[in-house]
């Protein structure tokens, strides 16, 4: 095979796209012995920058809440990355859209929201492992 054929798929740059943190009650908030209780919400976003190059971000949304609804935090990471697609049938595109290159980006985005969480004045939160392969299928058959 020629290596104008050979498949290629290649991380070209991995970044922070972007992040926020508010503590809405602080410095009171801090007084605080109950446990908040924590919700966390993932999700995907990839488009076409030019023949081959995708960007594709990871956009992970963490919020903390007392049981008066207060909000002890929220912290939004978005980390994105672009990669290089070439000679990758289009079928095959999306899935490694939806599923490679967001297992790729969602360590780094886990570790953004662990270290923010921390530096606001919280016990780190550890974010586990997302499968991105079932949110891919669930969403194909959502759109069926």
């Amino acid at each position: 095979m020629s290596e104008e054929l050979q498949p290629v798929f290649s991380i070209e740059k991995l970044y922070v796209k972007d992040m926020s943190l508010e503590v809405p009650h602080a410095p009171r908030i801090f007084l605080e012995q109950s446990e908040p209780e924590v919700d966390m919400r993932v999700s995907t976003e990839s488009s076409k920058l030019e023949d081959e190059f995708y960007e594709v971000s990871v956009t992970v949304t963490v919020t903390a809440k007392l049981e008066d609804e207060r909000v002890m935090f929220l912290n939004e990471v978005s980390q994105g990355g672009i990669f290089r697609l070439a000679n990758i049938p289009e079928e095959d595109v999306q899935l490694l859209l939806a599923v490679a290159c967001p297992n790729i980006l969602f360590p780094y985005a886990r570790e953004a929201v662990s270290n923010t969480i921390t530096r606001a004045g919280f016990p780190p939160v550890l974010l586990a492992p997302i499968n991105f392969e079932a949110m891919y299928q669930q969403n194909q058959e959502g759109n069926a």
